[in-house]
């Protein structure tokens, strides 16, 4: 993962992501690309004629600078090489116009401006328009350490299929890797790929791992999977995103949307 692109925004969750690509960016001497999206096209109701959109953009312009600068000092003395991409529009577009390069997109858990838990719908657009691996770093992460535990969430399909591939280069640094399969009443479509395959598939790119089955009881999976993560002191996980249409999943609910509301380590997503 040698070009990494992380998202700037104003938000509580920066330090936590910066400090993850930080980490990913010494494992694999790579590059970090800072995007800072900045959205001048904003109109407050009623203000027909731009006034009170003119007045605020020094500030806007004022603050973004600010943070600019804050992180590049931090950068400075990181010693990881990065550049700056500073851009007027929506962050999920410009990150998404950037991404087809990129080997990974580091971001939060909670669009700018949203604190309350609940899914991105920025994350929600990466991961489904972008063929670049997503991971999502919660606010309060403190360091992710490449060269430790990490478990994959195995469901058997072409989502979970691709997330391992994406995260191979990270899974091969990681000291001992699980594959996690959660007990369920069977379904017709369960397990395109039998977790023995998804083992050997990782075995034949020098990746050993141990299978395991999480009993959901109660929780629902992405809880049940999480609990299973921490108790073995996971890095991080790996999970095929929207398995079903974003749609059923905000009407119905579903592991993504559960996971994503409020993720309790970093978890990298791909669809």
């Amino acid at each position: 993962m040698k070009s990494i692109m992380l998202h700037i925004g104003d938000d509580a969750g920066l330090d936590a992501r910066k400090q993850a690509a930080l980490d990913i960016g010494r494992t694999f001497d790579g590059h970090l690309t800072c995007l800072q999206a900045v959205n001048l096209e904003i109109f407050a109701p009623g203000d027909f004629y731009g006034s009170a959109m003119a007045a605020a953009l020094p500030a806007i312009k004022q603050r973004a600078e600010e943070l600019r600068t804050k992180v590049e000092k931090d950068l400075s003395n990181e010693g990881v090489q990065w550049d700056w991409l500073l851009e007027d529009g929506m962050p999920e577009h410009r990150l998404l116009a950037h991404s087809a390069l990129k080997d990974l997109i580091i971001v939060g858990p909670h669009d700018i401006g949203e604190k309350g838990p609940g899914p991105s719908h920025m994350v929600g657009d990466l991961v489904l328009r972008s063929r670049t691996p997503v991971m999502v770093v919660p606010t309060d992460h403190k360091a992710l350490d490449c060269s430790g535990t990490a478990m994959v969430a195995w469901n058997g399909s072409s989502e979970a299929c691709h997330a391992v591939r994406a995260a191979l280069p990270l899974l091969k640094k990681a000291s001992k890797v699980y594959l996690a399969t959660v007990t369920e009443e069977p379904k017709e479509d369960r397990f395109d790929f039998a977790p023995l395959e998804g083992a050997a598939y990782l075995s034949r790119h020098g990746v050993d791992c141990e299978v395991f089955e999480v009993p959901r009881g109660e929780a629902n999976i992405s809880d049940a999977l999480y609990s299973a993560a921490l108790r073995r002191e996971c890095s991080y996980m790996v999970m095929g995103a929207y398995g079903r249409s974003r749609l059923a999943e905000m009407l119905l609910g579903g592991v993504t949307r559960h996971a994503l509301k409020d993720p309790r380590l970093p978890v990298l997503l791909a669809h």
